[in-house]
């Protein structure tokens, strides 16, 4: 065995539990052999570790997870700011996508992954273009991933629609697997109200019959929920039933604008509901009742969104507005406490990709984040959990660790060229704008 040792921290278990430990992780399967004083690691494992990770000082927890971006839009972060989300998309950002190429998403995909794994994230959803290209920085990367083609089919016409349906299904049979099983795939409509009901009902038939599950955007806005209501008669979330796009593998993105049926609704499907706090303010989207999704039943897990309208993939900022935004929704100081958005940015996340990790525990998948706990801000350390949710950043973590392979050590990225990385995105993005400039 090709023993990992995470050596000389504390350890959040996953019952909320931190209790001082070593992690032994099995590099061979990827997986957490044993958690535990050193003397019981020691006899657990019967081997003398082949690599330390020193995690003195700090807290040992699960990867992170981002359960729902678009990681290349990394290269839009800052282009188009303070607008509400319809005219933003129409008028800046889809505009900018048009033009990109599969190098551009690429390099806006390397960008993001340095940023998640400087940042202790080792899974995400993403929902893009040129799925292929992203899946390769993620091979590259040794990140965890949910990928899919965002499939939009307004302004098309039939053939070019259908063209987009087949394409989504295609990377979702295609992809699924890749990267050692690290990738996993899923059927993405961008939402209920950019795909046409013909094309939904027809590619949510072929994926499930594929077995794949179905990510969407749905009732992010009231402009996502109104104009289903005023044609159909009936809630977003009830068109998704009707769709046969509510299931127990199924996930979706924001849920701000929820009544308490689509909230049972969900609940009683077993669907997911990815909550992007930062994104939802910032486009003035509104709160989600993340306390009532919590409290019916409902998975619920923490996403960045993209970061043209974040500004960032930092999970412990989504953790620490997550749970601010959520007292004011519910207008309840103890609701969504940091224990609530500990567990949805890590194991919640996990459960609602379907993905190995969230937990550190004996046969769990080894991906860990170690967050030093010795920064001035983070100091004096009452309660670790309450510093996970309100006052630490991405910038705390040392080190990374994801399949049971170290991916950050130190601060310093191992599986990425951190510094080219950055030059080339930063050569795209400019290169970008000025093609949008020359398209106007």
């Amino acid at each position: 065995m090709d023993y990992l040792r995470v050596a000389g921290g504390r350890v959040l278990r996953p019952d909320g539990r931190v209790e001082r430990a070593d992690v032994a992780v099995d590099r061979d399967e990827g997986t957490i052999r044993a958690v535990g004083p050193p003397d019981e690691v020691d006899d657990a494992v019967g081997a003398t570790a082949d690599e330390t990770l020193d995690a003195s000082d700090s807290l040992v927890i699960p990867g992170l997870v981002n359960a729902h971006t678009h990681v290349a839009m990394t290269l839009l972060r800052g282009y188009a700011d303070d607008k509400p989300l319809d005219p933003w998309l129409r008028e800046d950002i889809w505009p900018a996508e048009a033009e990109l190429t599969p190098d551009d998403v690429e390099a806006g995909a390397a960008l993001g992954a340095v940023e998640m794994i400087r940042s202790g994230t080792t899974a995400f959803a993403d929902m893009y273009f040129e799925t292929d290209r992203v899946a390769d920085v993620v091979d590259r990367a040794g990140l965890r991933a949910r990928l899919g083609h965002g499939v939009v089919t307004v302004g098309k016409d039939d053939a070019d629609a259908r063209a987009d349906v087949e394409e989504g299904l295609a990377v979702a049979r295609d992809l699924d697997g890749a990267a050692d099983g690290r990738i996993r795939t899923a059927f993405m409509p961008h939402s209920l109200t950019t795909v046409g009901e013909e094309y939904l009902r027809e590619g949510v038939a072929e994926a499930r019959e594929a077995d794949v599950p179905v990510h969407l955007h749905a009732n992010e806005t009231t402009d996502e929920v109104d104009p289903i209501v005023d044609e159909r008669g009936e809630r977003p979330i009830a068109y998704a039933e009707s769709l046969d796009a509510l299931g127990p593998d199924d996930f979706f993105a924001h849920g701000v604008h929820v009544d308490e049926g689509e909230v049972d609704r969900l609940a009683e499907a077993g669907t997911a509901v990815v909550h992007c706090p930062a994104s939802n303010m910032k486009l003035a989207s509104g709160m989600a009742p993340v306390q009532r999704l919590r409290e019916a039943g409902v998975t619920v897990a923490l996403g960045t969104d993209g970061a043209a309208s974040n500004n960032d993939l930092d999970v412990f900022d989504e953790m620490r507005d997550a749970a601010m935004i959520g007292k004011l929704a519910a207008d309840d100081a103890s609701a969504v406490p940091a224990e609530a958005v500990v567990e949805m940015a890590t194991a919640g996340g996990a459960d609602a990709l379907n993905l190995p990790g969230g937990r550190i525990e004996a046969g769990a998948a080894a991906d860990l984040a170690v967050v030093g706990l010795d920064a001035p801000h983070l100091t004096p350390v009452h309660d670790p959990v309450s510093h996970l949710a309100y006052a630490a950043r991405g910038g705390d973590v040392r080190h990374t660790v994801c399949d049971g392979e170290i991916l950050m050590r130190d601060r310093e990225v191992l599986t990425l060229d951190a510094e080219a990385v950055q030059e080339r995105a930063a050569e795209a993005a400019a290169d970008l704008v000025d093609r949008v400039d020359a398209a106007e």
